[in-house]
């Protein structure tokens, strides 16, 4: 079995594999190629693949020849188009927006798995690819707030007079938003949390964090960790609440999404004319439309002297650490469906394995996107 790894693109730095985890693979006897280049900006060089065994290839010789195609991001129609016949392709796909992607998967009658799909059950925690990244981002959110807002995060005493400490608003406390609360603590910020999920409050304030409580949430006790759609009463309830904190804090951030949906607008036009000039906005739901009225994706945008940044791959910007904590995610699911002597297996009795895919053999594989297809 051939299993090639692409080099990312969209000024994406990560890897899927970094070569210590390829060689893991080179040990069962997988044949294992690699992109040129492809791990050069997580400061993994082709040569440090090749003393691990495993072939440096150009892009297209990997998509032609490869049985098991890894890559972080989807990749184009053309790209689709050069699979060999019944190749499996492995990443992060939004399949859920991505819905041609799938469809191209099922005219090449290609395997289509998407990590981000996988249930979120405890024996998945070790190849759970959202919360490895989120961690990331949630940190790294932080540290942009840092250097953009113009002011300093902890309270100052000094001869010339007293500094108070920046206030922090967090809206989301999954996996990035509890990353953010305990590292703006650690850098002296005051932290609100906004949340839909009340049972979350225990870990926020165990951050040191101050959780905002909005009465009548949808329960989401049921939907595997993820964030629920709300009624509107709850939504103009939170809107109410969260204007309240908006208009003191000089610093936002956002990560609330829906699996599947657009992400909430739940800082309107008036609570960020409201911030006061020189409050920053880190706005990690960008990639879904943004949390903000004004959110662009992959853009830094000033609106009413509120700066706004919108990226939801700041992963991304820690390459090294990001495609260690990914590959790792990644090799404990390749162990589901390569065997012990480097041959490629689909189980589809097992449940993660399944959950993950979203089309086989020609046919669309994932009850969720086959709602969306027909």
């Amino acid at each position: 079995m051939i299993l090639g790894i692409l080099k990312e693109t969209n000024n994406d730095k990560r890897v899927s594999l970094l070569p210590e985890q390829a060689a893991v693979l080179v040990a069962k006897q997988v044949s294992v190629i690699v992109e040129t280049g492809a791990g050069s900006a997580a400061y993994a060089a082709d040569a440090t693949y090749t003393e691990k065994n495993v072939s440096v290839k150009d892009r297209a010789t990997v998509l032609s020849t490869a049985d098991l195609v890894l890559s972080i991001n989807p990749l184009s129609s053309a790209e689709m188009a050069q699979l060999k016949p019944g190749a499996v392709v492995l990443g992060t796909f939004q399949p859920l927006f991505n819905i041609d992607l799938v469809k191209q998967a099922i005219d090449k009658k290609a395997s289509l798995f998407s990590m981000d799909m996988i249930p979120r059950t405890t024996r998945a925690q070790s190849m759970d690819v959202l919360s490895s990244q989120a961690n990331i981002a949630g940190y790294r959110a932080v540290l942009l707030a840092a250097t953009m807002f113009p002011k300093y995060f902890p309270m100052f005493m000094t001869a010339a007079g007293s500094i108070p400490p920046a206030k922090m608003v967090i809206i989301g406390a999954g996996v990035a938003g509890l990353q953010a609360i305990a590292t703006a603590k650690r850098l002296g910020a005051v932290v609100e949390v906004s949340d839909t999920r009340p049972q979350v409050k225990e870990e926020v304030m165990s951050l040191g964090a101050k959780f905002i409580e909005v009465e009548g949430a949808a329960d989401a006790s049921k939907a595997g960790g993820y964030a629920v759609e709300q009624s509107d009463e709850f939504k103009q309830r939170q809107q109410q609440r969260l204007a309240e904190s908006i208009a003191k804090a000089d610093i936002i951030i956002t990560t609330a999404q829906i699996p599947g949906k657009k992400a909430p607008v739940l800082i309107t036009d008036a609570m960020l004319k409201s911030m006061k000039p020189g409050s920053v906005v880190i706005d990690l739901a960008a990639a879904t439309g943004g949390n903000t009225a004004v959110t662009k994706n992959n853009e830094t945008i000033v609106y009413e002297g509120v700066t706004i940044l919108g990226n939801s791959n700041l992963a991304s910007d820690m390459p090294s650490d990001a495609s260690k904590l990914y590959g790792k995610n990644i090799l404990n699911f390749l162990q589901l469906i390569i065997t012990k002597e480097g041959a490629l297996e689909l189980n589809f009795e097992d449940d993660l394995v399944k959950g993950c895919c979203m089309a086989h053999e020609g046919a669309v594989a994932n009850e969720r996107v086959a709602a969306l297809i027909n």
